[in-house]
């Protein structure tokens, strides 16, 4: 067996194992009750997320959150993120994205992303690896297993400056915790969507007080112009924080 194949064959291993792992991880505890969580706000850690910790942009301590569903392959997320990035500078400290992944189905990498991205936050690199993500995704969107497991690594060696822990980086991405925390991620996203209505299932969604900030043009159901979104997004914050007797 040469090198590359048994590249190859290490990672079909490894993500077989991960999707048995959850698998019986799931009929083991049985169905989450998400009415347990303030799913408006910071969700601390517990055995559902596999005591993972949620992603955030921000100051954790922010009195607006924004909830972001995102999926680092959308095609659609990528391009939000810079102007999401600009939206938490702008309110330096007034508001913060609590960062929650929903994976469509046709995203073939989007699971090794999403992976990758909870094994770099293990490591204090969240923020600087879903940035990197985005700002790379058309050179991993069509990788195959082997190589875009090269660029993830090169992607954490990279925002790290080569000074994390690469082999805890590799096991993290396929260990029970980081796919537990992927898996309540998304069951999250089902019930929230579930409970407003939402048939059509897309990313990125965004969520302040429980209230859905639609980002799509009704007739057209295609993204509105982030410069109108943003100044929708902004409208809300405003107001919140005027109710809070906060000053921007």
């Amino acid at each position: 067996m040469d090198k590359k194949t048994g590249i190859i064959a290490g990672v079909l291993v490894a993500a077989f194992a991960i999707l048995i792992g959850v698998s019986l991880w799931q009929n083991s505890q049985g169905p989450i009750d998400y009415t347990q969580y303030d799913l408006t706000d910071v969700i601390v850690a517990d055995e559902n997320s596999g005591n993972f910790a949620e992603n955030i942009d921000g100051d954790p301590n922010a009195p607006v959150k924004i909830i972001e569903y995102g999926d680092y392959q959308c095609t659609a997320c990528a391009p939000t993120n810079p102007y999401i990035n600009k939206l938490i500078e702008e309110y330096d400290g007034k508001v913060a994205v609590v960062f929650r992944t929903y994976v469509m189905s046709y995203h073939p990498n989007g699971t090794a992303a999403t992976s990758a991205a909870n094994a770099a936050a293990l490591q204090g690199y969240w923020k600087e690896y879903k940035d990197l993500l985005y700002a790379n995704q058309n050179e991993w969107y069509y990788s195959d297993a082997a190589t875009r497991q090269q660029q993830f690594e090169n992607y954490f060696e990279q925002v790290s400056d080569g000074k994390g822990d690469l082999e805890k980086f590799r096991s993290d991405m396929n260990s029970k915790e980081v796919a537990k925390k992927i898996e309540f991620d998304r069951g999250i996203y089902d019930f929230v969507t579930d409970g407003d209505g939402v048939e059509d299932a897309w990313t990125p969604m965004f969520y302040i007080d429980g209230e859905l900030m639609d980002n799509r043009n009704e007739e057209t159901q295609t993204l509105k112009d982030m410069d109108v979104f943003l100044d929708e997004l902004r409208a809300k914050i405003d107001a919140k924080l005027e109710a809070m007797g906060e000053k921007k």
